[in-house]
């Protein structure tokens, strides 16, 4: 980790501990985002200014009980049964909370958008492995299609660059992995 940033550092050790804590716990979580990408990828593509996880809204006395007790603050930034939000140190964690429908598929647990179905497919993705830190990530596929679809599902938010390039570099690990170069 020593050709990494302050905050890369610090943000990898954030995911480590929160795999860590959801080990300790018994709870199922899922990195996604930008860093999952990364995790993907196997190598940091750029900075990122917080930590995004799915975890079963389910599992959130458990999951809030060992946080609280390493110390991690809780935010109040969206509605608590659709998202937790914490301050570990100096970074932030986002938990979108997932619930099933009657057909089993990962839908959105709370507010807004509750009962909304994520891509096929969301949960299927690999151990993702940085460096020394492993954890289970979203697969590409779906994180490609949530890049893609953000617009159109919420409509206020313009796709930002950051997310087209994500895209690009998605599609390029995927084809790397089609072909054996992964």
């Amino acid at each position: 980790m020593d050709d990494y940033s302050d905050s890369v550092r610090a943000q990898l050790q954030v995911i480590a501990e929160f795999v860590a804590s959801a080990r300790e716990s018994n709870v199922e979580v899922q990195l996604r985002g930008g860093w999952a990408m990364d995790f993907f990828l196997h190598r940091v593509t750029r900075e990122h200014g917080d930590v995004d996880w799915f975890a079963w809204a389910v599992d959130v006395p458990a999951l809030t009980d060992v946080l609280a007790a390493r110390g991690w603050v809780r935010l109040a930034k969206a509605p608590p049964e659709q998202q937790l939000d914490y301050l570990a140190g100096d970074v932030e964690v986002g938990i979108a909370l997932l619930a099933r429908d009657p057909e089993g598929r990962p839908v959105v647990a709370g507010g807004p958008w509750a009962g909304a179905v994520w891509p096929a497919g969301l949960l299927d993705g690999p151990l993702g492995r940085l460096g020394e830190v492993s954890c289970p990530i979203v697969s590409a596929a779906a994180q490609i299609e949530i890049k893609l679809m953000t617009p159109t599902w919420m409509p206020g938010r313009p796709r930002r660059a950051k997310d087209v390039e994500d895209v690009a570099r998605l599609r390029e690990g995927l084809a790397g992995a089609r072909d054996g170069l992964a």
